[in-house]
């Protein structure tokens, strides 16, 4: 099981379990790209969803600035 975020956000597949903790999860809730699973709705998916959002940001930042300097 992974948690760190920075990880999730860049595999391949997820299978996203819960809906909650210990003996409140358990059943598969989502599964799907990272970028599926950030529009799931589940806890994964809302943080998972800010994360992506910020790395697209910054991305986007870096290519303005990158074509401002040309």
């Amino acid at each position: 099981i992974e948690h760190n975020l920075d990880v999730i956000k860049t595999a391949d597949y997820i299978i996203d379990l819960g809906p909650e903790g210990g003996d409140g999860g358990g059943e598969v809730i989502a599964t799907g790209t990272p970028e599926e699973i950030a529009e799931s709705g589940t806890y994964t998916g809302d943080f998972l969803k800010e994360v992506l959002s910020e790395n697209i940001t910054a991305h986007a930042k870096e290519l303005v600035e990158e074509n401002a300097s040309k």
